[in-house]
């Protein structure tokens, strides 16, 4: 008997009639309703596919399909309108921004079902190589439900719609080209190559040779002509990782394909025209480097002014249990018969530690647990952390979340006001007094660095 696959039907008026345009021998449909608040869908082996049935919908009046399509990602989509999306702009982003194909009415079901079958398929296939490959957190960097989390995904959906570049900030660790490749994936060209030059590794002797290519002859070792990676992005989607690592004189090779998408090989004699969605990744803000004449103003111009901040994973702790949950199913998923679960202590120790390597500090950790621990439980010891690790529930009291969340509220209002306390405090809806008490109970670089700034911004309060 032929496994049967699992298709998403998101309506906001569920019918099951709707089986019966289907073969129901092939299809095992989950119809969720777009007005019921967002909840995850186990969805068999992974492979995601599914129909967004906008008929006779006005989007506006869905307030939760975002939420939905958020919750459910990484699902491929085929929509189902009445007329065409081009008549309709909401629409039309929409189906755009989420969907693969799209369908109108009266329904061709023959030619849905092949579309959804061929969906099924790459979706499949894709979870296959992804399986294949060693248990990694790293390409689960963006899962959870948190609310940090949410608007990150939420954000990169947005800026996945347009072929503008986009800017991707984050410290080491928090998947930024995951990310990226995420952007990369829910975008226009994502049938399109995706190429990655990773900026650090770049000499800048072969900067030229690398980025652009060069013709047959044009200097000794020439035998042959060699696309470069800028070109063998076209059509698709270019991630310069780590750009805060280039020279000057590396940055000012990539102006003219920035601003007009154009590239001279080495020996050419006609420059190319390269049509490629951009997405640079930097540990650092470019701005910050502009001030300090680290970068070139020029350049990150260009670059455009689309940019996320990828959270820590501090920020978002209560989407711990999740990605453990997710590390030990991929483990599992390669072969591995035993069964892995985290102690109690386990847990506290994880949610106590401050995580300066984020994800992949917590992939690492978990790897390591896993091969050297004599014990399907894991314990705090088979994690790394020393046997006198503190890891008494004080921790996880609402004291402390309470206390993070004031360090967190009076570093980013200083930041948005450039240190100036007044318009801190107003932007905080609290008193002076009451900003200056915050900053002496959580000293530190909250408040050196507000110290600072305070008296030159107050004169302009």
């Amino acid at each position: 008997m032929e496994h049967r696959r699992t298709l998403l039907w998101l309506s906001p008026s569920p019918d099951p009639a709707i089986t019966s345009l289907l073969l129901s021998n092939h299809w095992d449909i989950h119809q969720i309703n777009l007005h019921q608040p967002p909840h995850e869908i186990a969805n068999g082996n992974g492979a995601r596919v599914g129909v967004l049935d906008l008929q006779h919908c006005v989007t506006d009046d869905v307030p939760l399909l975002e939420d939905w399509l958020n919750t459910l990602s990484p699902t491929t989509w085929v929509g189902l309108t009445t007329t065409a999306p081009l008549e309709d702009q909401i629409l039309s982003n929409v189906i755009g921004t989420h969907c693969a194909d799209y369908h109108t009415m009266p329904l061709d079901s023959t030619r849905l079902n092949t579309v959804l079958g061929h969906l099924w398929g790459m979706a499949r296939l894709r979870a296959q190589l992804v399986s294949g490959e060693r248990a990694s957190l790293q390409r689960h960097a963006l899962a959870g439900n948190s609310d940090v989390i949410r608007h990150t995904r939420s954000m990169l959906q947005r800026f996945a719609g347009t072929l503008e570049p986009v800017l991707i900030y984050g410290a080491s660790g928090t998947g930024k080209e995951t990310a990226a490749r995420y952007i990369h994936d829910h975008s226009p060209v994502s049938q399109g190559p995706f190429i990655s030059v990773n900026c650090a590794a770049l000499p800048p002797s072969l900067t030229q040779s690398e980025l652009f290519g060069y013709e047959k002859g044009s200097f000794t070792s020439a035998s042959e002509s060699r696309v470069g990676r800028l070109e063998a992005a076209h059509g698709g989607s270019l991630l310069l990782m780590g750009i805060n690592e280039l020279l000057p004189d590396q940055q000012s090779a990539l102006l003219r394909f920035l601003q007009d998408g154009l590239i001279d090989r080495i020996g050419g004699k006609n420059p190319r025209s390269i049509q490629t969605r951009v997405i640079a990744t930097s540990a650092h803000p470019l701005d910050e480097l502009v001030q300090s004449q680290q970068f070139r103003k020029d350049v990150f111009y260009r670059l455009g002014g689309l940019s996320v901040q990828l959270p820590e994973l501090q920020e978002h702790l209560e989407d711990l249990p999740e990605l453990v949950d997710l590390f030990f199913a991929t483990a599992a998923s390669q072969g591995n018969k035993l069964h892995w679960r985290l102690s109690e202590t386990a847990m506290r120790a994880l949610m106590a530690h401050d995580w300066p390597g984020n994800i992949r500090e917590l992939d690492n950790r978990l790897r390591q647990a896993i091969l050297l621990s004599d014990s399907q439980q894991l314990s705090p010891q088979d994690l790394g952390f020393p046997a006198d690790t503190d890891t008494h529930p004080e921790t996880l009291s609402l004291d402390h979340f309470r206390a993070q969340a004031e360090r967190q509220a009076v570093r980013c209002s200083l930041a948005m006001t450039h240190n100036n306390v007044s318009a801190a405090a107003r932007l905080l809806d609290i008193s002076r007094v009451s900003l200056y008490r915050l900053m002496e109970k959580h000293k530190g670089a909250i408040a050196h660095a507000s110290q600072q700034g305070s008296k030159r911004g107050d004169e302009f309060s």
